[in-house]
C-alpha cells in the first residue's frame, strides 16, 4: 500500500504543478460544485425576482414565498471503474486495468484533498465492489486498497446496469467519473440520462493492440469476456481494416454522444503518459 500510494502521490504532484503553471489555477474548480442549491423560503418582498417564487407554497394561501439559494460548495465525486476481462489487454503492469486503476486512484486522492466526498463502484456485468462516498484520509486508504486488491468475479461487461445502479444511489447532482474501455453495447440511453442528471466525465481507456494486431497469419483469438475461441487471419488487409474501423467508429460515436450531452470526454492510451491527458481534461473543465 505504501508503494502504491507513493506512486500515485508522484502523479498527483505532477498534475498539480502542471495545472498551476499552465492554467494559473488549481484543482478546486474541477471537484467543487459551482452551482446553486435550494436553502430556504421567505415571504416575497418588493423587488424580488418573480422567477424565484415558489408557486407550490404560495398556492396554499398563506402569502407569496420566494426560494432562497446558497452556493453549492461541497461536491460528491463518484468513480465508476470497469473491471471486466476486456480491461486485461496490454503489457503486464501496463494493461488497461492498470492504467484505469492509477487514474482512478490519482483523481480520488486529488478530490479528497479538495475536501470532496469520494466514493467508487467497481463493476463488470454485476456490482463487484461499492464504497459509499465519504471524506478524509481513512476514505482514501479504503479506496486505494479496494482498487488494487480487487479481483473481479465476472469477466463480462454491462455498462447499462452499472450506470442504472449509480442513477439510483446518487440522488444529488455530483461529479461522476466513468472509466472504461466501453467494449459493450446498448448503453447510450443510460449514458445520456447519467449526463443529464450529473456532471459526467468519461475516460475512455484504449490499447493499440486492439487496432494494430501483428500480422501473424491464421491464429486463434480468445475472447476473455465470452470465453470463446475464434480463428482469424491477422495478415489479411481486410481483417486489419475492419478492426481499425470498428474501434474508430465506436470511439467517435462515444465522443459524439458525450459532446451532445455536455459530458467531458477523454481518451487515454495504455502506452502514453496519462498525466498530460488529465491536465488537458482539467484545462477544459476549468474553462
Amino acid at each position: 500500500m505504501r508503494d502504491i500510494i507513493s506512486r500515485l502521490r508522484k502523479f498527483q504532484i505532477r498534475i498539480r504543478k502542471a495545472v498551476t503553471t499552465q492554467m494559473h489555477g488549481d484543482l478546486h474548480s474541477v471537484f467543487k460544485g459551482n452551482g446553486l442549491e435550494f436553502n430556504d423560503l421567505r415571504a416575497y418582498q418588493y423587488g424580488d425576482d418573480v422567477r424565484t417564487i415558489d408557486w407550490n407554497s404560495s398556492a396554499k394561501g398563506h402569502g407569496t414565498f420566494v426560494k432562497l439559494f446558497r452556493e453549492e460548495r461541497e461536491q460528491t465525486v463518484f468513480f465508476m471503474l470497469d473491471v471486466s476481462a476486456s480491461q486485461q489487454v496490454g503489457k503486464k503492469g501496463q494493461s488497461k486495468i492498470d492504467l484505469a486503476k492509477e487514474i482512478c486512484g490519482v483523481l480520488a486522492l486529488s478530490a479528497l484533498q479538495e475536501q470532496s466526498q469520494v466514493g467508487v463502484v467497481c463493476f463488470s456485468d454485476q456490482k463487484e465492489k461499492y464504497v459509499k462516498p465519504d471524506k478524509g484520509l481513512q476514505q482514501g486508504y479504503l479506496l486505494i486498497s479496494t482498487l488494487f486488491k480487487l479481483e473481479a468475479r465476472s469477466t463480462k461487461t454491462n455498462l447499462r446496469s452499472a450506470m442504472g445502479f449509480v442513477l439510483n444511489i446518487i440522488r444529488r447532482r455530483s461529479v461522476i467519473v466513468l472509466i472504461s474501455d466501453f467494449i459493450d453495447s446498448d448503453y447510450e440511453t443510460t449514458l445520456k440520462a447519467l449526463a443529464k442528471k450529473h456532471d459526467l466525465v468519461v475516460i475512455h481507456i484504449l490499447d493499440k493492440r486492439e487496432t494494430e494486431l501483428p500480422k501473424l497469419g491464421i491464429i486463434p483469438i480468445y475472447d476473455e469476456e465470452t470465453g470463446q475461441m475464434v480463428w482469424r487471419n491477422t495478415s489479411s488487409p481486410r481483417f486489419q481494416r475492419r478492426m481499425r474501423s470498428t474501434f474508430q467508429q465506436q470511439q467517435q460515436e462515444l465522443e459524439r454522444i458525450c459532446r451532445q450531452n455536455e459530458a467531458n470526454y477523454l481518451a487515454v492510451q495504455t502506452n502514453e503518459d496519462f498525466v498530460p491527458a488529465l491536465v488537458r481534461l482539467f484545462r477544459v473543465r476549468n474553462q
